[in-house]
């Protein structure tokens, strides 16, 4: 049986009650029960002292037009999207920043002062954050998943100078499609559809990225990697999950056993959380102790 997560509200005190004035903000995406965002973005709220407060609302995709504006009408503060709409919704807003132009792939919305939205991307940065300059010079990475966020992922590997990215995925033509979409600036990719064996490549990888859900939700029983693939990995090897929930994801806790160096997603979530709410704010710094606190709360009471 799958797990659902409970975060109590006890996590939070919001010093201001929710009322005629209280603004909104959101998250949007499907699945959403998931999320550890409004846990971040709350406490962030009430150490701020702002009276806003910050919802996850579950948008099938043939909704997300119609969610889009009406959140715009009913004078939503901000939005961040999430799985499976990064992509989709850069074709919905009024105007959209270079990186999220370059990237196609919208992570956050801001009021445009004109009824819509403007659009950017905060991803890239946020899984930037943790990662230092420890990888060699032409260094190659992995990147599992073809979604929203391996656009970010891609866009950080070249400001890494990562100088080859293997691209693996499920469906051989949305390869193909981001290919000929971002490899115009991307390090040079190859591609590999998820049935080819990478018994060949796994020993040159000195980084691995999971930017697909697996591992989260009601997939979390279930690992983008096997373990005996794992254990084709250099010993110096990085493997980042973009997965936050639960901590660690099964991946990460096989390639942890054999001793291979280990982030999760939830510092990516903290600086993307932190740089979004700079941009709705208008405020120069963000709590990012009380926001990593909170999330760090809430997994502990997470329960089955």
């Amino acid at each position: 049986m799958a797990r659902t997560n409970h975060y109590p509200s006890k996590t939070i005190n919001h010093p201001s009650p929710i009322d005629g004035r209280t603004a909104l903000l959101a998250v949007i995406g499907n699945p959403i029960s998931h999320s550890l965002s409004p846990v971040m973005h709350n406490a962030a709220l009430a150490q701020l002292g702002l009276n806003w407060r910050y919802l996850a609302l579950k948008v099938a995709a043939e909704d997300l037009s119609a969610a889009v504006q009406g959140l715009a009408a009913i004078g939503c503060r901000g939005v961040s999207v999430t799985i499976p709409h990064k992509e989709t919704i850069a074709n919905l807003v009024s105007s959209i920043d270079p990186i999220a132009k370059q990237l196609g792939a919208v992570n956050c919305l801001v009021p445009d002062g004109k009824g819509g939205w403007h659009g950017t991307n905060t991803d890239w940065s946020g899984f930037l954050a943790p990662l230092q300059a420890r990888f060699p010079p032409g260094a190659t990475a992995l990147v599992l998943g073809t979604g929203g966020v391996v656009r970010a992922v891609l866009r950080s590997c070249l400001e890494l100078g990562f100088k080859r990215v293997l691209l693996r995925g499920r469906s051989i033509e949305k390869l193909e499609h981001l290919k000929n979409e971002v490899g115009h600036w991307a390090p040079a990719l190859e591609l590999l559809p998820w049935e080819t064996p990478l018994q060949q490549w796994l020993p040159q990888v000195d980084l691995v990225v999971n930017g697909t859900p697996l591992g989260m939700g009601e997939w979390q029983q279930q690992s983008p990697l096997s373990l005996e693939q794992l254990a084709l990995l250099p010993g110096n090897a990085l493997i980042y999950d973009v997965v936050y929930t639960p901590r660690p994801t099964r991946l990460l806790k096989e390639a942890a056993s054999l001793g291979l160096a280990c982030q999760d997603g939830l510092e990516m979530l903290l600086q993307q959380g932190a740089a979004a709410l700079k941009l709705w704010t208008g405020l120069p710094q963000m709590p990012l102790k009380q926001m990593g606190n909170a999330v760090e709360q809430a997994l502990k009471q997470q329960k089955p």
